[in-house]
């Protein structure tokens, strides 16, 4: 009875920042080049790919949304500037959908309103979640508070751990001080659970004795 409800909603709480250097710089960034593993993990256009991109007007448009593809399944989220991704990923897409000159992509950050719309397609057609829609914030919460409650893990461990699942389940990272709030919150959660079992732990002589002391 005494473990908390979630919501999914947040709560009243003063914010506790935690995050590294390193993790602020590359939440939903690219860290470098990728290697050949994650250009093929990630990056490695199939046949249905290659439809969807080939409905796109000119190089530009069809090597920015094949680049915005790639981008969200590599890091859960998609970026503001969408060519703004390691060289060679750009050339490993580039030879994949035959564009011989990538210097056309510069094209593609001249119509914001086409970048967008490519946005909402591929999250349609890839099924990809917004962090708010029911049910996801509600899972992530019960999973945190899980290891939370059973773990002493760093909060900066958790929020690595919360980034790896939202990513796996297809939902589009939130702001990192949202996660970050969310995960202190749920931390002080499980402290006060645990302070509270602590303290129906002694019986009355030890209680009056601990007033003692």
């Amino acid at each position: 009875q005494d473990k908390p409800q979630f919501s999914g909603q947040p709560e009243t709480s003063m914010p506790v920042e935690f995050l590294t250097d390193a993790q602020k710089k590359h939440y939903g960034q690219f860290a470098g080049e990728l290697s050949p593993v994650e250009l093929a993990q990630y990056f490695h256009m199939d046949d249905k790919d290659r439809s969807l991109i080939d409905k796109r007007r000119g190089d530009h448009n069809r090597l920015g949304f094949a680049l915005q593809l790639g981008t969200v399944r590599c890091l859960g989220t998609f970026l503001l500037n969408p060519i703004d991704i390691p060289s060679g990923s750009i050339d490993f897409v580039a030879g994949q959908i035959n564009i011989m000159k990538r210097d056309c992509l510069p094209y593609y950050l001249e119509r914001k309103q086409t970048r967008h719309a490519h946005r909402l397609e591929i999250q349609r057609e890839y099924v990809y979640h917004d962090f708010n829609d029911p049910p996801w914030r509600f899972r992530l919460s019960r999973m945190l508070y899980a290891r939370a409650w059973m773990s002493a893990e760093s909060p900066s461990l958790l929020f690595d751990i919360a980034a790896l699942w939202l990513i796996e389940n297809k939902v589009l990272l939130p702001g990192a001080t949202t996660l970050e709030r969310l995960i202190s919150r749920i931390r002080e959660r499980s402290a006060l659970r645990l302070w509270r079992k602590l303290a129906c732990l002694p019986d009355g002589a030890q209680k009056a004795a601990l007033h003692k002391l």
